[in-house]
């Protein structure tokens, strides 16, 4: 945005049963551009009575409406259409995303690629949903059949906003499952934009229905709901733990996708210029605020000091900047709030650990909410840079002594989200592999994330995965059907 042009401020209604209406409230509140501190949105302040016109109109279009009786070949054609509607217009959500979230453009524009990838996995699994014929000791058929849970309340972050969107949307829509989808306070604006296609490509009123407001007002209602069957969250672990009590009343499905204090490892043998590379990807991508963040780097003690030294010259040349910026790598953390966190582990840092590179905030902006790459090292793995979950773009260097105690130090921790090994040695790899306890372990890179391959995490980082075939499973039922095949009365009496 040119310096001296006001920002246009554009006001949006709530996305239920097919139409843009009002809060019940009619109250809004703002959405921020992180970058420049301005409003750049009003957005409606659900609330309960808002939640239940949502949770009303999905449970009627999953009973009653058309999508009740929606083959799934045509719930996979209207999620490839879904798909090619944001392929069309990636580039204007890639820019309300960049600016609505602080990440850099070019971070944006492969999320909404990979938005689309999304939806058009699921669509081409819809068809591939199967039951079984079981084996029984009777003269009988037994089957299992695979159907749709029903209502979906689905409850997404602010880090990857549109992807964690599809990432839920997509495999409920291709299960048979209609939604109700909360998008973070802070960053709305492109799953609203997407209702406005959803019509277009056939989603019947109702199927997909969408709510703006904050946790405590609308998360809350949707969580507790009674007409709501399941609920897919994505967040701290604080907030996960809220969402499992609450969701406990009335027995509701869920899962969770929650943090992580992901170790990054690496041994003496690595491939010294990719490891660094992947050091300082995996911790400072998408300004940190990444769930599966590498922010515990693990350096055996043979490379330690060129390792930090090497770290430290490279995140130099880090170039902040706006988000629309093409040659920016790292744009400014999502809100206020945030950036404060983030200063204060900053200074938790400082007096915890030595500092090689960063500590505050850059001083050429004047507004926005930056923050410096920041590197500590010689942290002890007890220190509270190293166990809890700063979203920030945060590098805790811990040094170690051989497999074993990377190992140790690595599995120390209440998390188990991800984890990366950096190593030649095949066999040390895969015994690293098997010996640590988290959802996702990547070999020589740091945050590869496909589509087809499952995502979640162990111990406090969650449970049910995300992606891959075994995501359009957490929303569907079993249901086991048996058929006597015997024509003789049963002889009970």
């Amino acid at each position: 945005m040119p310096a001296g042009v006001k920002t246009e401020v554009r006001t949006y209604q709530t996305y239920i049963n097919g139409e843009w209406i009002e809060s019940e409230s009619g109250k809004t509140f703002p959405v921020y551009d992180p970058a420049t501190e301005e409003v750049i949105a009003q957005v409606p302040d659900s609330n309960a009575d808002d939640v239940n016109r949502a949770v009303s109109a999905a449970k009627a279009a999953f009973e009653d409406g058309p999508w009740a009786s929606t083959t799934a070949q045509e719930r996979g054609r209207v999620l490839f259409r879904l798909a090619e509607k944001i392929r069309q217009n990636a580039a204007q959500l890639a820019e309300l995303e960049a600016r609505n979230c602080g990440k850099p453009i070019v971070e944006a524009e492969f999320d909404i690629n990979d938005v689309a990838t999304c939806f058009e996995y699921y669509g081409g699994l819809a068809t591939k949903v199967v039951g079984y014929v079981n084996p029984v000791p009777d003269n009988a058929m037994s089957l299992s059949l695979k159907e749709p849970v029903g209502v979906a309340g689905q409850i997404i972050p602010w880090n990857y906003p549109l992807m964690m969107a599809a990432w839920k949307l997509a495999p409920a829509l291709a299960a048979g499952c209609t939604c109700v989808l909360k998008p973070a306070e802070q960053t709305p604006l492109t799953a609203l934009e997407i209702a406005n296609w959803l019509a277009d490509v056939g989603l019947p009123p109702g199927v997909v229905n969408i709510i703006t407001g904050f946790g405590e007002t609308a998360g809350a209602p949707l969580v507790q709901h009674p007409d709501v069957n399941k609920i897919a969250f994505t967040g701290s672990a604080a907030v996960g733990k809220i969402i499992v009590k609450q969701a406990a009343d009335t027995v509701k499905r869920v899962t969770l996708e929650l943090g992580g204090k992901s170790p990054n490892i690496f041994f003496a043998d690595a491939d010294f210029e990719a490891a660094i590379d992947g050091a300082l990807f995996g911790v400072f991508i998408n300004q940190g605020e990444v769930c599966s963040a590498g922010s515990r780097i693990l350096v055996q003690k043979p490379i330690y000091k060129k390792f930090v030294d090497a770290m430290t010259e490279k995140t130099k040349k880090i170039t902040l900047g706006p988000p629309l910026e093409r040659e920016t790598k790292m744009g400014p953390l999502v809100s206020k709030e945030q950036y404060e966190r983030v200063r204060s582990y900053q200074d938790i840092g400082k007096k915890e650990a030595k500092l090689a590179a960063g500590g505050g905030r850059p001083a050429k902006f004047a507004k926005g909410y930056y923050v410096e790459p920041t590197i500590f090292y010689d942290v002890d793995n007890s220190a509270r840079i190293a166990r809890e979950e700063i979203f920030g773009p945060v590098a805790a260097v811990i040094p170690f002594e051989d497999e074993k105690d990377a190992v140790k130090i690595a599995n120390d921790t209440p998390y188990g989200l991800a984890a990366a090994v950096w190593t030649r040695d095949i066999f040390k790899a895969f015994r690293a592999v098997k010996a640590l306890r988290a959802g996702i372990v990547w070999v020589n890179h740091m945050q590869p994330t496909y589509v087809e391959a499952p995502w979640g995490g162990y111990k406090q980082s969650g449970f049910g995965r995300e992606l891959g075939p075994g995501g359009i499973e957490e929303y569907l039922e079993t249901k086991q059907v048996h058929i006597n095949l015997n024509e003789a009365p049963i002889g009970w009496y």
